[in-house]
């Protein structure tokens, strides 16, 4: 591997398009994919071990999500960049992503040059969206808007998450989110679980205190 080339880790759940992906990069000239993990908690610790120059990261996965996964790969190393590369084009994830550090957003039918050039672009520094993402967020701050909605108040949170809290914000209790939401009631312990952990709070009355600080549940 020549010193110069740019060093990938690639992050996501899917065996077959990690591999494809993984062999399709590493057939160009001046990119080298040094590992590849299946998890946010895989990639977390491949990243710190081996210190790529980029991270090219999918959102949905089990263990750990990818925006959690790059909150804690910026946070420890700033100097890598972060491309998402997902099937999610939704604001919600895009603006996650953001606020986690992502410094590049695809989404998975981009071609290989567009996404070599964000790799390329991200390793130099740069911020890079693809079309469609980009015209997205020119839109939302052309809107007037400052800063993202309320909902993005808890960027380390799922969908899910998000809005189970909102329930539970609102003062609905197990029960009741299992039935507003069409969930099994284990299903929304499981992710009230999850939030506690995620918020780094002790029970329910201090996340509904933090949700509603954060003008949730309103």
């Amino acid at each position: 591997m020549p010193d110069d080339d740019i060093r990938i880790v690639l992050v996501d759940d899917h065996p077959v398009y990690r591999e494809g992906l993984s062999a399709l990069l590493g057939s160009i000239d001046g990119v080298s994919v040094i590992g590849t993990a299946a998890d946010g908690e895989q990639a977390i610790a491949l990243v710190s071990r081996e210190q790529p120059d980029v991270v090219v990261m999918d959102v949905q996965m089990p263990n750990m999500d990818g925006i959690e996964a790059t909150r804690q790969i910026v946070a420890e190393s700033p100097h890598i960049g972060v491309v998402v590369l997902t099937m999610s084009e939704d604001d919600e994830t895009v603006f996650q992503a953001m606020r986690a550090g992502a410094r590049g957003y695809l989404l998975k039918g981009a071609g290989q040059e567009e996404i070599l050039r964000a790799i390329r672009s991200v390793s130099s520094g740069e911020v890079v969206f693809g079309a469609a993402i980009a015209r997205r967020v020119a839109e939302f701050f052309a809107g007037g808007q400052s800063a993202a909605p309320t909902h993005y108040a808890f960027p380390q949170l799922t969908s899910r998450e998000r809005e189970i809290l909102e329930l539970l914000a609102g003062g609905r209790s197990n029960p009741q989110i299992a039935t507003t939401l069409f969930l099994s009631p284990k299903t929304v312990r499981n992710n009230v679980s999850n939030i506690f952990t995620k918020l780094q709070v002790a029970d329910r009355a201090e996340a509904i205190i933090r949700a509603r600080n954060a003008g949730l549940g309103r």
